[in-house]
């Protein structure tokens, strides 16, 4: 029996991809192939993108209420399957259970914010603009949008930007990570279950030539992206380029900063979930810990204390901590950075190259993983590692601290750990991350706020998900008008 190769969802129906060409879908806590993903071709880019284009018409016609009742039966049914779409989740990505579940809840919420559409997408009007004279600006659909996912959120991500491209009104292609494709194969089960009218969502897979032909195709309006820096900033060229709309985001080196008066009992379990949640592989995930003054050794001590014990294997098993990594390529770019580490001079004090899961000798493991001693210019501490890896730089005072965050190319978040309210103003002030902790190690925003970076984290100017995000999807069309 063969392994089964995943299908494109397009027009309201399941379709083969027209190419021959296959990558696999690998299990990371056990490393067994469990499926195959078409790299789909351009034709089958622009079948999906047809079927889009001849639904947005009806579809943008369709009353914004009448397009939230849909969201709210897919908020439903998305409810009747969270645990199946969550394990899905876990057995090609490798999150432990309970971060899948918390992705999936995240995705939901999406979709509920999203159904909130007629508060959100009015324009205004103003009368009497000139003597007889009104103007209104109108918030209008534009056609259709397409998303370009990346790995380690393979639920949450795409809908970040689909549930409002579509309650807006536009027609939407997905295009997951070809590392993991069978979460949001899995979600469009129950998208078809949904009874959106054919062509409203559309969903492609593939690789390289399928980011192309989206970033290329002349009938799509704008993109979505999440993923690596380098990508980004190509994505955000391509756009500039063929005249889309485009938000793209990118990677990140995140510092979390820990005063001398920070309460260390009390934050020490965000500190590590900051740290080595999603083993690592999530862009809001702490890379840099930034002692200040003489919390070093006390921190230092506490921290890997704290990590040594982590329970590491198989996220479906509930006593797991903290999952493999994706892959066994991602696995090596992991220890090639360790290896680097050691090279350059920092002081390796948490060694995770050797973590070995009993009953998984095949799986894409790295155990938790600290080094100390490390100097600001070192590759660790500015490249984004991905992984399971912390980097500890210690400070003097807090603008050393806040230097050193203003000094990375990335500026995806930073958070702080403090018992003072000026210090954590400050800080919130002067750093330039657009995503602040205080307190918390993880500054995720939920989806009533925007979500997005600045400097190399992030390239255009509106964000995902969020109140703004309908100015995404939408064009401001003015209308003035006198009466003759």
């Amino acid at each position: 029996m063969g392994t089964a190769i995943v299908k494109n969802f397009i027009n309201g129906e399941w379709i083969q991809s027209r190419s021959a060409t296959l990558g696999d879908v690998w299990c990371p806590a056990t490393g067994e192939k469990i499926a195959q993903v078409p790299y789909s071709t351009r034709e089958d880019v622009d079948r999906a993108v047809q079927a889009a284009k001849a639904a947005f018409w009806e579809w943008r016609a369709t009353p914004p209420l009448s397009r939230a009742r849909y969201l709210f039966r897919l908020k439903d049914l998305f409810e009747t399957h969270f645990e199946d779409i969550s394990r899905t989740l876990v057995r090609e990505m490798g999150k432990v259970i309970d971060e899948a579940r918390g992705e999936v809840r995240r995705m939901i919420e999406n979709v509920e914010h999203a159904t909130g559409v007629t508060t959100m997408m009015t324009g205004y009007c103003l009368e009497d603009i000139a003597k007889d004279i009104d103007c209104t600006a109108e918030r209008q659909p534009m056609g259709v949008f397409a998303s370009i996912a990346p790995f380690n959120f393979p639920a949450m991500v795409p809908w970040w930007f689909m549930p409002y491209a579509i309650v807006a009104g536009n027609t939407y292609i997905v295009k997951p990570s070809e590392q993991v494709p069978l979460t949001q194969t899995r979600i469009f089960e129950v998208v078809e279950e949904a009874g959106f009218p054919p062509g409203v969502v559309n969903m492609v897979h593939g690789s390289k030539d399928v980011v192309n032909a989206l970033l290329d195709h002349p009938d799509i309006r704008g993109i979505s992206f999440v993923g690596s820096t380098p990508t980004a900033r190509y994505i955000y060229k391509r756009c500039g380029e063929t005249g889309k709309r485009v938000q793209s985001l990118g990677g990140a080196k995140n510092a979390v900063v820990v005063m001398p008066d920070a309460n260390l009992e009390k934050g020490m379990p965000s500190l590590i979930t900051s740290f080595y949640g999603c083993s690592g592989q999530r862009c809001l995930s702490g890379s840099i810990l930034v002692p200040v003054g003489e919390i070093a050794g006390e921190l230092r001590e506490k921290f890997v204390a704290a990590a040594a014990p982590l329970k590491v294997g198989d996220g479906l098993d509930e006593k797991t901590q903290m999952g493999p990594v994706v892959s066994a390529q991602h696995k090596k770019r992991v220890l090639n950075y360790i290896e680097q580490g050691i090279k350059d001079g920092a002081e390796l004090v948490l060694d995770g190259r050797t973590t070995q899961v009993p009953g998984y000798p095949n799986g894409f493991y790295v155990g938790p993983t600290v080094f100390d001693q490390v100097k600001p210019s070192m590759t660790i501490a500015r490249e984004e590692i991905f992984g399971p890896v912390v980097t500890m730089i210690h400070a003097q005072d807090l603008d050393q601290a806040i230097q050193l965050i203003n000094t990375r190319g990335f500026a995806n978040a930073a958070c702080l750990y403090t018992g003072s309210g000026a210090v954590a103003r400050e800080f919130k002030y002067r750093v330039k991350p657009s995503m602040v902790g205080i307190n918390i190690g993880i500054a995720a925003p939920m989806s009533f706020f925007p979500f997005g970076g600045a400097g190399d984290s992030m390239f255009g100017d509106v964000k995902g998900h969020g109140r703004e995000i309908f100015h995404f999807f939408t064009d401001a069309k003015v209308v003035i008008t006198r009466w003759l």
